[in-house]
């Protein structure tokens, strides 16, 4: 129940000047966000590779209100994918970038966003990596999956996200899925209303293995991006049951979250990605990481009451 009033926080500029003024805040963001600057993230990148994992990389940021702003965000992501290119990094690591960061909600928002997103996509795939698309609320989708659709006329193996909590992800996915794309489905992270998503936990889980099954018996690549031990064992049956090899799917999960969990499945044989996100704007990513489940939250508050 505290979920969806969480989540409301995270786009309240009142309860970002309240979390990000506490003492006990940022100890605990490195849970999830283990730096700001590139220079902090790419020794986490050479870790987790070293471990054999792969890894997704998120500049955290979103709800700007400026053009130049937008032309940050894809400086920022240039800079990355530079060095990522100077390490050897780039078949490790792809991109992960939320439309809003580039522009999407200002005036031509779709258009500058596309603008924005096609560098970073090309500088991607130069250092034989890609990029993913991240799914927003829904009043943002259809831009979104338009800016997927223009960008694979180019670079077919770009990315995007679906969420299984939308009524209208299901048919999405028989369209994605038939494409031959790369979509990393998730169960969703935003509010929103019953007009347009399934409420119920029970009801998104089931909408999740429909949507799953779908991808994996499509011509795609999914990506499951889940820490639910159900569905990652569900993944691999219908994995099996489509006749895919370790190589035609992968898993994905957040950094600091279950990371026991991703050795495993890497020594299984599994691909196996690290969501990590690294930035100054951390905040709406934080809050929504203790919306998704509650141990998340308590972590929060019990180091918050513990703090000396």
């Amino acid at each position: 129940m505290l979920g969806p009033a969480i989540l409301a926080a995270s786009r309240s500029d009142k309860m970002r000047r309240i979390v990000s003024a506490a003492p006990v805040t940022k100890p605990v963001v490195t849970r999830f966000i283990p730096g700001e600057t590139v220079d902090q993230v790419i020794p986490i990148v050479e870790e987790l590779t070293r471990k054999g994992l792969e890894v997704t990389l998120d500049v955290v940021g979103e709800d700007i209100t400026t053009v130049e702003q937008s032309y940050a965000a894809r400086d920022a992501y240039l800079e990355l994918i530079g060095r990522l290119k100077d390490l050897g990094l780039g078949e490790k690591a792809e991109m992960s970038v939320k439309l809003s960061m580039f522009g999407q909600a200002l005036e031509g928002g779709h258009e500058l966003a596309l603008a924005n997103v096609r560098p970073v996509v090309e500088a991607a795939a130069a250092i034989g990596t890609t990029v993913t698309l991240d799914a927003e609320d829904h009043t943002t989708l259809d831009s979104m999956f338009a800016i997927h659709e223009e960008l694979r006329k180019d670079f077919p193996q770009t990315g995007c996200v679906i969420q299984a909590y939308l009524f209208r992800t299901e048919a999405d996915a028989r369209r994605l899925a038939d494409a031959g794309s790369r979509v990393r489905i998730v169960k969703g992270a935003y509010k929103e209303p019953a007009e347009v998503a399934y409420q119920d936990k029970g009801e998104i889980d089931k909408a999740y293995v429909r949507i799953l099954k779908t991808l994996m018996e499509g011509k795609g690549y999914p990506m499951i991006g889940s820490h639910d031990p159900r569905l990652i064992a569900i993944g691999q049956e219908l994995a099996r049951q489509a006749g895919r090899k370790p190589d035609e799917y992968e898993f994905q999960m957040l950094y600091g979250i279950r990371s026991e969990e991703h050795l495993r499945l890497a020594a299984e044989g599994h691909r196996m990605r690290v969501y990590t996100a690294y930035g100054t704007d951390w905040y709406g990513y934080f809050m929504r990481r203790l919306a998704e489940k509650p141990a998340n939250l308590l972590f929060f508050l019990r180091s918050m009451i513990t703090k000396n």
